[in-house]
């Protein structure tokens, strides 16, 4: 168990403990989030002078002295595979990889194998665990939409990652396949998701209480008579954003077997295309760009 030993300066007085952790955690790259720190707190591992102390919102005093013990990282219950990844970009912090269709991206009861979480095991690389039933993973993509994901190598990569997810300063930039002739070039979806009344496994816009705030831009690059191929990008990051809110729109995603019809294309027809964000460490922009899906290409021949 690794232990830290901190002193309180004059500047830091009368700070929450939580908060001051908090701050001295982001500023050393130690990976813990607030509510990592609370648990600590909580659970004993962090004394003041010697003596216990399990008030997160505690407030110091100048030249306190904390001790915190840090646990050792949990092995993973899950078992690494054997699975081909197509790796676009890797470093110590970060890896970009361009998901096929049909990976799903963590294990979940009932689908405990062959995800990417097992194949980046497989890879035997150091992940992220602050969520240890999802390592490594800092946001998804659905078990049918392929394209770019990026994946935390460290906590402190991970939180980095997600304040900006949380700050939608990510940049992402879809393909989708719709169902209709879409009326304009341009436009925004402004539409609140939460859960479907009857179906709970389904997301649904629904303008009552228990929702969130969802917003979505799209282009139409092509039309034809029955489809339409268009660019999308997602100001936020709603579970089934994009195939609840084009079902909205009266133009589901092709080969959505929840939100549409599973049999008019031979998988569901979204594809993640680009993901740009601030590298955790270095603060360089990264951008990345990965090719149409060939069927894609074939059916935009085919039917446009």
């Amino acid at each position: 168990m690794k232990e830290l030993l901190i002193q309180v300066a004059p500047q830091e007085a009368k700070m929450r403990l939580d908060l001051f952790l908090a701050d001295y955690a982001l500023r050393n790259n130690l990976g813990l989030s607030r509510t990592n720190i609370q648990k600590l707190i909580r659970d004993g591992k962090v004394s003041l002078n010697s003596q216990a102390v399990n008030k997160p919102h505690h407030k110091l005093n100048a030249n306190d002295e904390l001790q915190v013990f840090m646990p050792e990282k949990e092995k993973t219950e899950f078992l690494p595979e054997e699975i081909p990844l197509d790796i676009i970009y890797e470093d110590k912090d970060v890896l970009v990889i361009n998901k096929q269709s049909g990976l799903v991206v963590h294990p979940a009861p009932g689908n405990r194998q062959h995800t990417l979480v097992n194949a980046l095991l497989g890879r035997a690389m150091e992940l992220s665990d602050i969520n240890k039933n999802r390592p490594g993973i800092v946001h998804r993509l659905d078990k049918e939409t392929s394209g770019l994901l990026v994946i935390a190598k460290n906590n402190a990569s991970h939180l980095k990652l997600v304040k900006q997810f949380a700050q939608h300063s990510i940049q992402r930039k879809y393909i989708a396949i719709v169902s209709g002739r879409v009326e304009f070039d341009e436009d925004v979806i402004e539409a609140p998701i939460g859960r479907h009344p009857l179906q709970r496994k389904n997301m649904a816009v629904s303008f009552t209480q228990n929702t969130k705030y969802a917003k979505t831009l799209y282009k139409t690059l092509k039309r034809s008579k029955n489809f339409s191929l268009l660019e999308l990008k997602p100001f936020t990051g709603r579970t089934h954003q994009l195939r609840v809110h084009l079902a909205y729109l009266g133009h589901p995603i092709l080969g959505d077997a929840k939100y549409g019809k599973k049999d008019n294309f031979s998988r569901l027809a979204l594809h993640a295309q680009e993901i740009g964000f601030l590298h955790p460490s270095t603060g360089k922009l990264l951008h990345f760009t990965s090719d149409i899906p060939l069927e894609f290409q074939e059916f935009v021949q085919s039917n446009f």
